[in-house]
């Protein structure tokens, strides 16, 4: 799978543009970035028609430090290329184990999102979804952290969006008082069934419920890239850049898809 020239286009003028005597282009860059994140290579294995695979990785280092594609990604919700609907989102977590390459980052970086449960060293992938394609935001925890806390600080995020009346579909890990507390002071509405151990239960949409799996759905298709099924990055920053560049690149080929 490579970008081609046409879906190029639609992200060209969001990038850096490359400076000085440079004789590799974005476009490759981007699609020997998409040769190591759907083969999980490390980045020495880059097969030479993509260009000398140092300069490759550093110009993808400096992004990821940069946050360009933070910006990009940004940039294509509210160019709605990336489409959003507002109805409903789903809400949920993933658990990505670590690869020992991935452990061991210099303390001068700071923590990291890496923690050891019973799976071993993991971290969890937090998502807030739109659709079975579309993510609206995530975040990264240690692997041990409970769904609820970090699921509240995504929901967050979407304070003063203006989407009161919206629907957000959680499976029972985030149906504590505080977190359907936190939605309902959003203005939106929580769809999430009480657990069995409940004094006071409540209705809730059993037919919308069923929506959840879009979000578990934007997770198979994000794990279909092995850097990301896998972590080999031992920092956040670079972790989170090819979770931007997975969902980026699936949306630009899935555009006008028939």
């Amino acid at each position: 799978m490579e970008l081609t020239a046409q879906q190029f286009k639609t992200i060209e003028h969001l990038l850096p543009i490359p400076r000085g005597n440079v004789k590799i282009s974005n476009l490759q860059v981007l699609n020997a970035i998409l040769y190591v994140a759907e083969h999980g290579c490390k980045w020495r294995g880059l097969p030479k028609r993509f260009g000398r695979w140092h300069s490759i990785y550093m110009r993808a280092n400096r992004w990821a430090k940069q946050g360009v594609l933070d910006r990009v990604f940004l940039a294509l919700q509210e160019n709605d290329v990336i489409n959003i609907q507002v109805d409903h989102v789903s809400l949920d977590s993933t658990v990505v184990k670590v690869h020992p390459d991935g452990t061991g980052a210099f303390k001068k970086n700071g923590s990291q999102s890496i923690g050891k449960s019973r799976g071993g060293w993991t971290t969890k992938i937090h998502m807030v979804a739109a659709s079975h394609n579309s993510a609206v935001t995530f975040s990264l925890s240690p692997g041990q952290v409970g769904d609820a806390p970090e699921g509240r600080k995504l929901l967050k995020t979407l304070e003063n969006c203006g989407w009161e009346g919206t629907k957000v579909i959680m499976d029972k890990a985030y149906e504590g008082d505080e977190t359907r507390q936190l939605v309902f002071d959003l203005g939106m509405e929580p769809v999430v069934p009480p657990k069995s151990n409940r004094l006071s239960v409540w209705e809730y949409d059993r037919e919308i419920y069923k929506k959840r799996n879009e979000v578990e759905r934007l997770f198979r298709r994000l794990k279909g890239f092995r850097r990301i099924f896998s972590r080999f990055d031992k920092l956040d920053v670079i972790f989170k850049f090819f979770i931007h560049f997975a969902l980026i690149v699936d949306t630009l080929i899935s555009v006008n898809r028939p």
